[in-house]
């Protein structure tokens, strides 16, 4: 025994914290939609719940030390930014496992992971061959009326507009089935259009 922990339960709850952490790490591989894929971050996911799940245990074996665990961990302060709000969720998956392993709900763990990590691998698969796309265009103002005719000819949500002196910037958001990218070519063919730019487009933009 170490402490009042059995060291069987010891072994037992950080291999199972690993085990899930690992099914973690692979719903989180699979199911990344972002633009750069962190292995890192990821990583982090497993030793996050095997952290979490020797803090549940620490605390659970003596109410004293429990609180100066608390107070200890309080003064954490974690400045990482976290762009994507899926990572979050991922983050608190991980932190959730930890808990319910060191209090010793084995079962819960499994099950709930299981379930979950369907639930991500679904919502987050693509589907059809629809990707997005940000179109940005920098026309000057006598061009105004031939770039709209172009765009008339395409299906797209207006994301934003910035005129500045005689010059006009739009950004446009749209859907483009395989390759088809023709559209580009006769939009940067009008005369008074300065650049054309197609950007693949994964959900987060700001203007």
């Amino acid at each position: 025994m170490i402490g009042s922990i059995p060291l069987q339960s010891i072994v037992i709850g950080l291999l199972m914290a690993f085990a899930v952490g690992m099914f973690i790490f692979f719903i989180y591989k699979k199911s990344f939609r972002g633009v750069v894929y962190s292995h890192t971050f990821n990583v982090t996911l497993i030793l996050m719940t095997m952290i979490t799940t020797l803090i549940i245990m620490t605390i659970s074996t003596n109410v004293v030390l429990s609180l100066g665990m608390v107070g200890a961990l309080s003064i954490v302060r974690f400045r990482t930014a976290i762009k994507d709000p899926m990572d979050v969720i991922f983050m608190f998956w991980a932190i959730s496992v930890g808990i319910t392993i060191g209090a010793g709900v084995y079962i819960l763990a499994i099950f709930g992971s299981i379930l979950i990590g369907l639930v991500v691998f679904l919502m987050t698969r693509r589907k059809g061959t629809n990707q997005i796309f940000l179109l940005i265009i920098h026309y000057e103002e006598a061009a105004t009326e031939s770039v709209k005719y172009q765009l008339g000819k395409i299906k797209h949500s207006l994301k934003s507009k910035v005129v500045r002196n005689d010059f006009t910037k739009l950004t446009i958001e749209m859907k483009i089935k395989g390759d088809n990218t023709a559209f580009v070519n006769k939009i940067s063919a009008v005369e008074g259009v300065k650049d054309v730019s197609l950007i693949n487009y994964n959900g987060d933009y700001a203007a």
